[in-house]
């Protein structure tokens, strides 16, 4: 068979979108396919440790229901945290393919099981599966894809294509619900997942490797090649070389770090930059979308008091404005909005939806009720608009290439923690708090709106490598957390959209010339070394924007010393072998 499937170009981005997307639909497949179940009298007479609480004070019944569905989230959260230990050791495909068979295999156990622990077994390997691609994907995806794309591309894949699964398991549970009280009305639907995970696993073994993880593991002419291909130009392309030199500078930098680096400030401000990803991914499920997706039909026929029909249409319903709303932002998010403003709206209006649900369960009568059903369509608007898809984006932005792998998985980490947190609780809390439990979500969504404004930089049109800049002239600044917003406000566009002329020539800037003198601080066979001192801003190339805020990129100084005979060193076989430390787990 052709490589990559004969693809190039376009062609080879959207196949790794589909990839991509069919990942993401088999998470947001699985998240929404119990919820119906639960006003399945087949499937509660077979697992009745599955049946919803009915009164309150009847915490065993609410904490077994709590488990059955979180169980899925806590087994996405430790495949999460392995991640950080491999994803970076074996590649972006082979985590995603390794997931994809794990997802086969708990799919295969849920959909042929007859006990509970069984069942919940099943759900724990198939949220280890999806915990794995969930934590690589994005990543992926991301390094495959021009910044100018990223965000519409991967708003499709981890927004829309979550939306996605989501409808269409709660569809086919309001499909499939009509052969009740036969066990093919949860067991058919489950097994639906199985066509969709071979396919992707298929595909998976077609695609390209990402190029900047390739340059990292020292296979340089395979990433050439790939970003040949993914560009559609010849290797000697200029285009390629200005890529290629921009990727291979951040894996130099990759090279002198370890991984204590993730929990450290240093130049460019590593550990700042994780917190702001693990706590966004955080902020996106404590907002409290997932008492609504993984228990929408029990919820609308236990606290809206909807017959079990009716909950089941309503659910598939909100699944599928779910999934309109989000197309919103797929248009929107690199053309006109970027990254800040869609969440600053989306939490606004998760917020006052909030307030409004908390009312209308406080008043309880049929009037209210169905005001409270119709609000809780626009807090799903609000949230597909503003969040869905948009933690998974920001974090793969806004985490440097140099410990991206381990990142990404910790912001992950964080994103599974407050999932299990909310599915195992909700089910005891709305049986013994009722409208109350909204307090909490109207609480975190108003402190999450201001950290937002305040904290977090805009990273739309951005080049991966580029934030590395806007974060190191932050550390120069007096007030870091909250400077980074301005500066990033005010430096310029290194590559702009395909329709502008690019006019920033990156081997030419002083970014690039910084790491070129870099390299060359390398430790020969005879013990001569080069010392380079680097400074964020030279005196003498230094400006202010508007805002007062430094947006020059960083340069380095002229001043070096040379000892011993000053024999030349490879710097490419430096980077290599820094690298190999690296997955070897040495502490560079």
């Amino acid at each position: 068979m052709q490589e990559y499937l004969g693809l190039r170009g376009p062609a080879l981005s959207r196949a790794i979108g589909v990839v991509s997307g069919l990942c993401f639909l088999l998470y947001g497949f699985d998240q929404g396919l119990l919820g119906g179940f639960m006003t399945l009298a087949s499937f509660l007479k077979q697992f009745p440790e599955s049946a919803v609480p009915t009164y309150p004070g009847n915490l065993q019944v609410a904490n077994n229901l709590g488990l059955t569905v979180g169980i899925w989230n806590l087994g996405c959260l430790v495949s999460a945290v392995v991640a950080i230990f491999i994803g970076d050791r074996l590649g972006r495909k082979k985590i995603v393919f390794t997931g994809l068979l794990l997802l086969l295999v708990g799919e295969i156990i849920q959909c042929t099981a007859f006990h509970w622990g069984q069942f919940v077994a099943g759900r724990f390997i198939a949220g280890l599966g999806n915990g794995l691609n969930c934590a690589t994907v994005p990543a992926w995806q991301a390094e495959c894809t021009k910044a100018h794309r990223r965000g519409t591309v991967l708003m499709m894949s981890a927004g829309v294509c979550i939306a996605a699964g989501l409808t269409l398991s709660y569809w086919a549970d309001f499909a499939f619900a009509w052969l009740d009280p036969g066990s093919e009305s949860w067991r058919v639907p489950i097994a639906l997942q199985l066509v969709l995970i071979v396919i992707a696993a298929w595909l998976v073994l077609y695609m390209p490797e990402s190029p900047r993880w390739l340059i990292l593991a020292g296979r340089e002419a395979e990433a050439l090649h790939v970003l040949s291909a993914l560009n559609d130009k010849k290797e000697s392309d200029r285009v390629i070389h200005q890529e290629f030199l921009q990727i291979k500078d951040a894996v130099i930098e990759m090279a002198q770090a370890s991984f204590v680096n993730v929990f450290k400030m240093g130049d460019y401000r590593d550990g700042h930059r994780v917190i702001l990803a693990v706590a966004l991914q955080f902020f996106q499920q404590i907002g409290g979308i997932n008492f609504c997706t993984m228990y929408f039909a029990a919820m609308f026929n236990q606290q809206y008091q909807w017959d079990a029909w009716i909950a089941r249409l309503l659910a598939a319903c909100a699944g599928t404005t779910f999934l309109l709303a989000s197309f919103v932002s797929v248009y929107g998010i690199d053309r006109y909005w970027g990254r800040r403003q869609l969440m600053l709206f989306g939490t606004s209006g998760m917020l006052i939806c909030m307030i409004v649900l908390c009312l209308m369960v406080y008043i309880n009568n049929r009037t209210a009720l169905d005001v409270g059903t119709a609000f809780v369509f626009i807090y799903c608007i609000f949230f597909a608009i503003g969040w869905q898809g948009m933690s998974w984006l920001y974090q793969v932005e806004i985490v440097p290439l140099r410990i991206r792998g381990p990142g990404n998985a910790i912001s992950t980490v964080a994103n599974w923690l407050a999932n299990f947190i909310v599915v195992f609780a909700t089910p005891a809390a709305f049986t013994n708090t009722t409208y109350r439990t909204y307090i909490i979500f109207i609480a975190t969504n108003a402190v999450i709106l201001p950290t937002i404004y305040f904290f977090y930089p805009e990273t739309s049109l951005r080049c991966l490598e580029e934030m590395d800049v806007i974060f190191h002239a932050a550390n120069s600044s007096k007030r870091p957390w909250l400077d980074v917003v301005k500066i990033a406000a005010n430096q310029p566009l290194w590559y702009a959209r395909e329709d502008v002329e690019q006019t920033f020539d990156y081997e030419g800037s002083d970014w690039h010339k910084r790491h070129v003198r870099f390299s060359e601080d390398v430790k020969d066979s005879d013990g001569d070394t080069t010392t380079i001192n680097v400074s964020p801003v030279d005196d003498n190339e230094k400006y202010q924007s508007d805002s007062g805020v430094s947006t020059i990129s960083p340069t380095v100084s002229g001043n070096r010393s040379r000892s011993g005979s000053g024999n030349s060193v490879d710097p490419d076989e430096s980077v290599r072998n820094g690298a190999e430390d690296f997955f070897a787990g040495r502490m560079l």
